[in-house]
């Protein structure tokens, strides 16, 4: 219910801060799955590193230039208490 309705406000703009975060965080959630199983799965736990950094540098630049769509994010997502 709440990832459709978050994805039909963004699903216009793909290319939108909003939208790559959203993404990247579906992926973060899908591979934290992932390794509770597989706990020696070191080209996953790569991966997520990546993905991570990625959002970080994303939610770094949106806290820069747009406060108030950086805290809507952060709290439909949330992620950054």
């Amino acid at each position: 219910m709440f990832k459709k309705s978050f994805i039909s406000v963004f699903s216009e703009n793909r290319r939108s801060v909003e939208f790559q975060v959203f993404s990247f965080t579906n992926k973060i959630r899908i591979l934290t799955s992932h390794l509770e199983l597989h706990k020696k799965d070191y080209l996953s736990q790569r991966g997520l590193r990546k993905i991570l950094g990625k959002r970080q540098r994303l939610l770094a630049y949106l806290s820069k230039k747009n406060k108030v769509r950086y805290k809507e994010l952060i709290g439909q997502l949330g992620i950054r208490e």
